[in-house]
């Protein structure tokens, strides 16, 4: 039996980007999304997790699962790597799921992703929804936006996490990481006294809720940059989201503030890619009239239209996307079709590209 030591340097090694340790099934690597049952390991068994956690958990910790059933902290694993760690209860028994955090915060081209993201780095004021399944790179992206305004401005950046993610230098900004049960109790305790914190950017590493929610967008009515984070698959559901966890008499007044502060919705896919990589697929919705007007008004309906004929100032659609990466030979069709929200217009695009 391998000690926890061994695997986290056998995830750093292999490049994985996560490590299931699971009762019943020898510990599991994910490397480029697939998941890898690490070689010669014996099954885990209750005990071999057991052993684990108390490895990595300090007493009052580990008192805190077994009360709660679950627990999440980040690790700090040598001088190779960060992890964000999730222990939790299963059938009765304890498992661990350890995803890997760069030490290096990259770049955002270095990313794949789209040009128009330096352009947020520029902004005053506003609201930034990065969205997407769990895995698919949401925090590596807000990272990648954050380091280059600590690199290009004069900022207050402020972060709200659950738990801190990648560790910050401050360069030209100055940087306040918090993390929940941590630096703070709550995320609405911590969003009202982030007004009182002198922030110029502020990072909500999760809206979980409606206090949270409300609380966000507050911060970013009164003038300050605020990035969050959201677990739906395109900009309209992002929207309808936000609108539907506020009671119904208070979701006209929602709808008119959230027209009066978004700047961009950037919904993304880490895509399986021919080389064996994996490729960034998104959908790009940007604050323009025709989307303020839809949201205030109600008719996120509307939202696919304008984003297919607003391409000209970097709106697409993840159709768009996907068809870009099987015509430059990155993503074969099946692969795009299985990610497609709206498989037949991704075949129409297709088709029309002939």
């Amino acid at each position: 039996m391998s000690n926890i030591k061994h695997l986290l340097e056998l995830t750093v090694e292999r490049n994985a980007s996560d490590l299931h340790a699971i009762n019943g099934i020898p510990p599991t690597l994910r490397i480029e999304g697939q998941l890898h049952p690490v070689p010669n390991e014996a099954v885990s068994t209750p005990d071999t997790i057991y052993s684990y956690l108390k490895e990595i958990l300090s007493t009052e910790m580990l008192e805190r699962l077994v009360v709660n059933k679950e627990i999440d902290f980040s690790l700090a694993f040598s001088e190779k790597a960060r992890f964000r760690v999730n222990a939790y209860s299963t059938k009765g028994s304890f498992a661990i799921s350890f995803r890997k955090i760069p030490l290096e915060i990259p770049e955002i081209d270095s990313l794949g992703l789209p040009k128009i993201l330096h352009s947020f780095t520029s902004l005053r004021q506003g609201f930034i929804l990065v969205t997407g399944p769990t895995g698919h790179g949401k925090s590596t992206t807000i990272a990648a936006v954050l380091d280059e305004i600590n690199h290009t401005r004069e900022t207050h950046i402020i972060t709200i996490e659950d738990p801190i993610e990648f560790i910050f230098k401050s360069q030209k900004s100055i940087i306040s990481q918090r993390e929940m049960g941590v630096d703070t109790h709550s995320w609405q305790i911590a969003l009202r006294s982030v007004l009182r914190e002198d922030p110029d950017v502020v990072l909500v590493g999760e809206m979980r809720d409606y206090e949270t929610i409300a609380a966000a967008l507050t911060v970013a009515e009164t003038g300050h940059l605020v990035f969050a984070t959201l677990h739906t698959n395109s900009a309209a559901q992002t929207i309808d989201r936000i609108v539907d966890v506020f009671p119904d008499e208070q979701q006209e007044q929602v709808r008119l503030q959230l027209s009066n502060v978004i700047e961009a919705v950037f919904s993304m896919r880490l895509v399986p890619g021919t080389t064996g990589n994996r490729v960034v697929a998104y959908e790009m919705m940007l604050g323009s009239p025709a989307i303020k007007t839809a949201i205030r008004d109600g008719k996120t309906h509307q939202i696919d239209n304008i984003l297919q004929t607003s391409q000209e100032i970097g709106m697409n659609t993840l159709e768009v996307s996907l068809a870009s990466l099987i015509k430059s030979g990155k993503v074969n069709l099946e692969t795009a079709q299985s990610y497609s929200l709206r498989p037949e217009e991704l075949n129409r695009l297709i088709r029309s590209a002939r």
